[in-house]
């Protein structure tokens, strides 16, 4: 249980808001051309799935049946409807007092093929709807370009990022939303989790690794990640030309490992562990690869092929903030046999038996976010933007027709506290945190719709049977009175 060492205070223009992601929440996944995605070919997935191999395979004969398949449960494809709730769901955004709103645009969704010259004006006007709405009520978006929903066209065609063709397909992509969007959006995300292309590169980059039998698929992974750094660096520049009030920031997860003992060689694999965590954002921080980051690649025997401008782009396409997703901790060891592992966000650890685990198995830690905080300034001294927090839950409809989740606001409570001492006892400089899964929806790692983050209930089940009727949770209203006293009242 953490409890605030320090006063609780927070600066009075501090961002508090939700987050979701369009290929989690909009379904409507083949309306108004709309193209398909890598999200719309996942199928469900129930329960506490501990291998993480198992959790994002995917193969080329999976890809096919997506495409002639229909019968297959793929939620992602349903959501929570939100293309056609967004309306509704902004409403009660604006009660809970939401001061921002993290969302994602589907490239799909603006170019139904990303090699279209023109783009899909029902996707323009979709969005236009949405950021209207959110001005309606003074709500700031914060808007992520790319979160995990990869066009199939570009996997059919260059096995994802691994082709540098993507580079300037998602250019005209980015350019076209600074163009239309920009006048209502100050605050941009180029890539979702850019870190996890090297733990998950279906999701991230579209690689599926049966398509590769020319080049070993670990160092394909490598080579999309520089093209999405390149990517990212490029719109960065664009956005600052076109947008010239605009903010644009990275994202990375935060993973954090404790050393599992204090054994030296413990302490050691977790340093090794933790520089791993660091790769991608060191680059669009500092505009350049890390040495470590390049004997890595060495000593795996790989090459990153780079065009003779990608150093120079990479330098002059830095971010203006660091972005993150935090909600657990575990530890590490120089050996894992015999110990036993504890799943997380998209990478199993040694199980922490300090820590108390949800029921898919993730620990909780609000000091691990403080100490998390503290890290990421000392590192880039960036503003830093939690912009995914939460826990998921089995929540249930009561006979009042209400949900009490009491364990939601005792997480919330923890993580305001921890937060603030890392404000105002160790300097870090927080402008905003949004809440994930704010509403509910389809859950990444496993699609089920079971495992719930939201202050507001969605009646939809794993197989899209429901009212999709939206019901205001008790931390609806907790999370209310946090945002009005700027997180002073817990």
């Amino acid at each position: 249980m953490y409890t605030n060492e320090g006063k609780l205070n927070f600066p009075k223009d501090f961002l508090w808001g939700g987050a979701t992601a369009a290929n989690q929440c909009e379904g409507a996944w083949d309306e108004d051309g709309k193209g398909m995605t890598i999200e719309d070919c996942l199928e469900f997935r129930a329960g506490n799935i501990s291998d993480m191999g198992k959790q994002f395979a995917f193969s080329s004969k999976n890809l096919e049946m997506a495409q002639t398949e229909n019968d297959i449960n793929y939620p992602k494809r349903r959501g929570i409807d939100f293309y056609h709730h967004y309306k509704e769901d902004i409403a009660l955004f604006a009660q809970m007092g939401f001061k921002v709103y993290r969302m994602s645009i589907c490239w799909s969704r603006i170019y139904t093929n990303p090699e279209d010259k023109v783009p899909n004006e029902k996707g323009i006007e979709f969005y236009l709807n949405v950021l209207k709405e959110l001005k309606k009520y003074d709500i700031e978006p914060l808007v992520t370009l790319s979160h995990y929903d990869v066009p199939v066209a570009l996997i059919n065609k260059y096995r994802g990022w691994y082709g540098r063709e993507c580079i300037d397909l998602f250019i005209k992509y980015a350019r076209t939303c600074f163009e239309h969007f920009g006048k209502y959006v100050k605050y941009w995300l180029t890539f979702n989790e850019v870190d996890a292309m090297l733990r998950h590169p279906v999701t991230s980059g579209g690689l599926i690794e049966d398509q590769f039998d020319d080049v070993p698929f670990e160092q394909a992974m490598y080579q999309a990640m520089h093209h999405q750094m390149v990517a990212s660096a490029l719109a960065v520049k664009i956005g600052h030309e076109i947008c010239p009030d605009s903010q644009i920031g990275c994202m990375m997860t935060k993973l954090c490992f404790y050393p599992f003992t204090c054994k030296p060689e413990d302490n050691l694999a977790t340093q090794q562990r933790m520089r791993s965590v660091y790769r991608c954002v060191d680059i669009q921080v500092f505009g350049e690869y890390p040495i470590y980051l390049k004997k890595e690649i060495d000593n795996k025997g790989f090459e990153v092929h780079f065009e003779k401008d990608d150093e120079e782009i990479l330098k002059e396409g830095t971010v203006d903030f660091v972005s993150f997703s935090y909600y657990m901790t575990s530890c590490w060891a120089a050996s894992t046999e015999g110990l036993e592992l504890s799943p997380g966000n998209t990478f199993n650890g040694v199980k922490n038996p300090y820590l108390p685990s949800s029921e898919w198995g993730w620990q909780t830690d609000a000091s691990g976010l403080r100490y998390s905080l503290v890290e990421l300034y000392d590192r880039f001294r960036k503003p830093l933007f939690i912009v995914e927090n939460g826990l998921g839950a089995r929540d249930v409809v009561s006979e009042d027709g209400k949900v009490h989740d009491p364990y939601r606001e005792d997480y919330l409570k923890e993580h305001v506290c921890a937060m603030s001492d890392a404000i105002n006892l160790d300097g870090v400089n927080l402008i905003g945190y949004t809440w994930w899964g704010c509403i509910d929806l389809i859950s990444e790692s496993t699609r089920e719709m079971s495992k719930r983050y939201g202050f507001i209930y969605v009646d939809i089940d794993d197989y899209g049977n429901g009212t999709y009727n939206r019901i205001k949770k008790d931390s609806f209203e907790f999370y209310k009175k946090v945002i009005a006293s700027n997180g002073t009242e817990l």
